[in-house]
């Protein structure tokens, strides 16, 4: 990471080339970052992710390098998205349908599937649990760095985490146990489990 060292220090001496370089390097990781914690409105996505890297060259010349430049960008990335989310009153909003777009089948179909189905579940759930979902099981976040960035309880993050995972393993159960689904609808009027 010393060639890391050295573009940071020359992108915050104002070298536009090292700034680019250190786009080129962070940007595909940090879009990711904010298109997840977004949602599914690829505009605003875009829109946020461009506030992002202005505010990290904004605040560039305050880097310390405590931390990795990456590490650095990465929590301005969530700060940057999540303020946005609050601006735009997107946490309050309603459930977001999603359409089946899983449908074509590509060379590793399974892993590609796989991660649709999970994307696309991710997505149905409300902006508040997505947004905890993504940051503790997805980012690595803790409930307390959670509650403080959301400006609610670690209780309620874990609430909303528990919230996330039940309605996870509902939208996602047809991928990991398919007959026995498929049994429970068969046989939906009988009251008492089948064994």
């Amino acid at each position: 990471m010393e060639n890391e060292q050295l573009t940071v220090q020359r992108a915050i001496n104002g070298d536009e080339a090292a700034m680019r370089a250190l786009w080129t390097r962070h940007a595909p990781h940090l879009d990711v970052v904010v298109r997840r914690l977004v949602g599914r409105d690829p505009d605003l996505a875009a829109d946020i992710a461009q506030e992002v890297w202005i505010q990290i060259f904004r605040a560039l010349p305050s880097f310390r390098g405590d931390a990795q430049f990456g590490t650095w960008a990465h929590r301005i990335a969530v700060n940057r998205t999540l303020n946005a989310l609050r601006r735009t009153r997107r946490l309050a909003a309603v459930e977001v349908d999603v359409e089946d777009d899983s449908a074509s089948v590509e060379p590793e179909a399974e892993r590609a599937i796989l991660a649709a189905s999970i994307e696309e579940a991710a997505a149905k759930l409300s902006p508040g649990a997505r947004t905890v979902f993504l940051l503790h099981d997805v980012e690595g976040y803790t409930h307390e760095e959670i509650a403080a960035q959301l400006g609610i309880t670690a209780g309620g993050s874990k609430s909303q985490l528990f919230k996330a995972r039940a309605k996870l393993r509902l939208l996602l159960a047809h991928l990991i146990d398919a007959p026995s689904a498929a049994l429970r609808n068969t046989n939906a009027e009988h009251a008492a489990p089948l064994y």
